[in-house]
């Protein structure tokens, strides 16, 4: 009991059936190493009870550490998460070996690393946010979704590859519309173009396509539920090209817009923004070596691109920067509409942060001679008028 008064930190490697625990004391030594079966969550709770109230615990931020760190701050702790890809390049730096021990007693040194000044404000380097229990269950109810549309994808093909190996083609666009899904129906009981097995592959395969849209229906269903109780969410559905599912996509995974100090944070956090690469003398031309991070969100990512997709449909100010980026479409169409998802991220970023809705002309800067400038014009004629003008003279 006397050891555990001491400990000041504490390490938690966590595992899929057990984990490791590491905790040392004020002047930085190893005080006592634990192990912890995941077995008996009652008694699960019960050590982890034992702890010092108060104390941080340090977790790795890698498969499973949700539920763990529940777990640790119901039992009065402070659970902080690090980043599982920084601790293995420091690891590697010291020259260690890989092992539960070590691991362990790596994430318990870690709260000892002095914090940063970045961005006006003190941070940890191996720290990330651990995101809370709201924002964990949004994002499970997305990737479900995903993992479901994904599977949907995988039975089209399937289907498709059917036809093709009995040589039956269509002239149907959308093979899975109406007038394709009436094909499809008179072709399971046709036994001159398909044989028994084909017909009944096919059979099971619209089953389970069918089982597929009702689940993605009633998942679609509840982000929109979500998203009507959800100013933020509301707020951006007016920015031109998010729908419904792409909305529910960006709050999930941005989770605390708060956490982003800048507008470019988010936009590196979302892999829009490109990094260089280059060493050694200055060159002429494009910076050589500059590509997209990888450390960020490959889901957010693909939102931002697909409602600039949309964006430059339905909206002149975010279709001019995609034409002049490509030369009004000729080339590089790809590239900008990333450039054009960086512009709608960054977007995104004011409105969330300053809770305003989308506006086709920015606003003017504070300060800036726009805003200085008074509006002289009679309502509804766009005229100036004469008498206020010379009042203000």
């Amino acid at each position: 009991m006397g050891k555990r008064a001491k400990v000041t930190q504490i390490g938690l490697d966590v595992h899929r059936k057990f984990s490791i625990a590491a905790a040392r004391d004020a002047s930085h030594k190893i005080v006592w190493r634990e192990r912890l079966e995941h077995v008996d969550r009652n008694e699960l709770r019960k050590r982890l009870s034992r702890w010092p109230a108060g104390t941080p615990v340090v977790l790795e931020g890698t498969f499973g550490w949700g539920w763990m760190s529940d777990e640790v701050k119901d039992a009065g702790l402070d659970p902080h998460l690090s980043s599982s890809r920084k601790v293995a390049a420091w690891r590697e730096a010291r020259g260690l070996a890989k092992s539960n021990k070590i691991d362990a007693d790596l994430l318990s040194e870690l709260w000892d690393q002095k914090p940063e000044m970045r961005g006006g404000e003190l941070k940890r380097w191996w720290e990330v946010w651990l995101a809370p229990q709201e924002v964990r269950d949004q994002r499970e109810l997305l990737r479900h979704r995903m993992s479901l549309v994904k599977v949907q994808t995988e039975t089209k093909n399937r289907i498709h590859a059917l036809l093709h190996r009995h040589g039956i083609l269509s002239e149907f666009s959308d093979l899975f519309g109406v007038a394709g899904r009436r094909f499809l129906s008179l072709l399971m009981n046709d036994q001159q173009k398909l044989r028994e097995t084909g017909r009944q592959t096919l059979k099971d395969q619209l089953i389970l396509l069918d089982g597929l849209r009702r689940l993605i229906a009633r998942a679609t269903r509840q982000f929109k539920g979500q998203l009507k109780r959800s100013k933020p969410g509301q707020r951006l559905m007016t920015l031109p090209g998010i729908s419904t599912v792409l909305a529910y996509t960006i709050i999930a995974e941005i989770g605390r817009v708060e956490r982003f100090r800048k507008a470019r944070s988010l936009a590196r956090y979302s892999l829009l923004t490109p990094q260089a690469d280059d060493s050694g003398e200055a060159r002429e031309g494009k910076p050589i070596g500059r590509k997209i991070g990888h450390a960020g969100r490959h889901t957010l990512q693909w939102a931002w691109i697909e409602a600039a997709r949309g964006a430059v449909r339905k909206d002149a100010y975010l279709r001019g920067i995609f034409n002049r980026r490509t030369d009004n479409g000729k080339k590089d169409r790809n590239r900008g509409y990333i450039t054009v998802a960086n512009v709608m991220c960054k977007i995104g970023h004011a409105m969330l942060s300053k809770q305003t809705d989308y506006q086709e002309v920015p606003p003017p800067r504070p300060g800036s001679k726009q805003a200085n400038q008074k509006d002289y014009s009679r309502p509804g004629t766009g005229q100036p008028s004469p008498c206020l003008a010379a009042c203000e003279t």
